[in-house]
């Protein structure tokens, strides 16, 4: 049967996947970027106020990534993934219903646990469908979602806001509340569990053997246990802290300071945000295909090495040609990370375990977005200024890159 369909539909589900990632990512976190310039004026907030909402944002993904990780093991990933993506439309609603900032904050906390509730399973589910060989590649694929979300808002935001006046911001949550819906209700149609539930086995498995049956899950306490008990799990994680602590602060604040401090209008910043996420679409696809044929610890600190380049250049050089070598640094590294731990964890648990691993990594990748946004928009407030923001963000990704090559993952073994 499985030779006769000439698409195998692990494809088809990571087209969904790649979708969802758009919506619960690059729509609902990274749509503020944008959104931000104009909100924060809209609802007279400063910019440690401005850092809140994306904080709240963050701890709210924070607090779902663990519990959806492990529960995807034991539910169908597409309930909770359809539920969570309707959630964020919800979130964005409210979110552009504001009269004020707490109303605001509830808003960015519900996207951020609807994030949290989309993501991990999402990502867990691609690691289930594909084989070891390509876990890297259809990691790196999905994660470029938060790419197409970038292109998106850089695009279509700034037209919203010159069209919209002084309601504006309202109208571009309200936008990207129906652009989300309509992904839930695809999820809700064409996702599927697993390959065996199709009678298929991974894509990418030529090992002709049959397909193998589903097996006995474990249990929720058992899932748990098997995951925090490896040391490699841990040090992934503390590598995945610093990752959160150091992009965060720089996807969050990239409108904002190109617009405070290099002198950019919100279109030009636009313009140049799109086309971030225009040339980052194959850095997943890159650095993971690349962790595949490396190994994760190479690909980690590769990234690494040129993200740390990446913030620091924008800080620090504050010229034209400093801020687009900052941009294109960051579109050809952009959401590598995020993939290669997705692979790491299936390399490390195995894919029944995958989401609940991924889950309990983005505990700590969450805990690094929650103080990146709190530290850079203090230290502006205090500074009249993100460069130091962006210098720290610049030493934690050092950091990450050192800890990347004392990772002991053997190669992934390829069939």
């Amino acid at each position: 049967m499985e030779k006769n369909k000439r698409i195998h539909y692990g494809w088809i589900i990571l087209i969904l996947a790649v979708t969802t990632v758009c919506g619960a990512l690059g729509l609902a976190r990274f749509g503020y970027t944008m959104i931000l310039p104009s909100m924060k004026t809209g609802l007279s907030l400063n910019d440690a106020a401005a850092g809140d909402l994306a904080t709240g944002n963050l701890a709210g993904y924070l607090v779902l990534a663990l519990a959806c990780g492990i529960l995807s093991t034991r539910f169908s990933p597409r309930l909770i993934i359809t539920f969570f993506m309707g959630l964020i439309s919800v979130s964005m609603i409210i979110t552009g219903l504001a009269p004020d900032f707490f109303t605001a904050l509830a808003g960015r906390i519900l996207a951020g646990m609807g994030g949290g509730g989309t993501n991990i399973p999402v990502m867990g589910l691609v690691i289930g469908w594909f084989a070891v060989s390509r876990r890297g590649l259809a990691a790196g694929i999905t994660v470029s979602g938060s790419s197409f979300g970038l292109l998106l808002t850089g695009l279509v935001i700034p037209v919203i806001l010159e069209a919209g006046g002084e309601q504006g911001w309202r109208y571009s949550w309200f936008f990207l509340a129906a652009v989300t819906m309509l992904i839930a209700v695809m999820c809700a149609l064409f996702l599927r569990n697993s390959p065996a539930e199709m009678g298929l086995r991974t894509c990418g498995d030529t090992s002709g053997l049959p397909v193998p049956p589903k097996g006995v899950q474990p249990s929720l306490a058992e899932s748990f246990r098997l995951v925090y008990k490896k040391f490699e799990v841990w040090h992934l994680a503390l590598i995945y802290t610093l990752f959160g602590f150091s992009y965060i602060i720089y996807v969050t604040f990239f409108v904002r300071y190109l617009n405070w401090e290099a002198g950019f209008t919100i279109e030009g910043a636009g313009r140049l945000w799109s086309t971030v996420g225009a040339v980052s679409i194959a850095s997943g696809f890159i650095w993971g295909t690349f962790s595949d044929r490396a190994g994760r610890r190479y690909g980690l600190a590769a990234v690494f090495m040129l993200q740390f380049l990446c913030y620091l250049v924008f800080g620090i050089w504050k010229s034209d040609p400093g801020y687009y070598l900052s941009a294109l640094l960051f579109s050809l590294t952009a959401w590598s990370i995020p993939a290669i731990m997705a692979a790491a964890a299936g390399d490390v648990l195995g894919a029944a375990l995958a989401p609940a691993g991924l889950g309990f990594l983005t505990l700590f990748f969450g805990i690094g977005q929650v103080f990146g946004p709190f530290v850079a928009g203090r230290i502006a407030d205090s500074q009249g200024s993100y460069t130091m923001a962006f210098v720290v963000a610049a030493a934690a990704s050092f950091a990450g890159g050192l800890l990347s090559l004392m990772l002991r993952i053997r190669k992934p073994v390829h069939h």
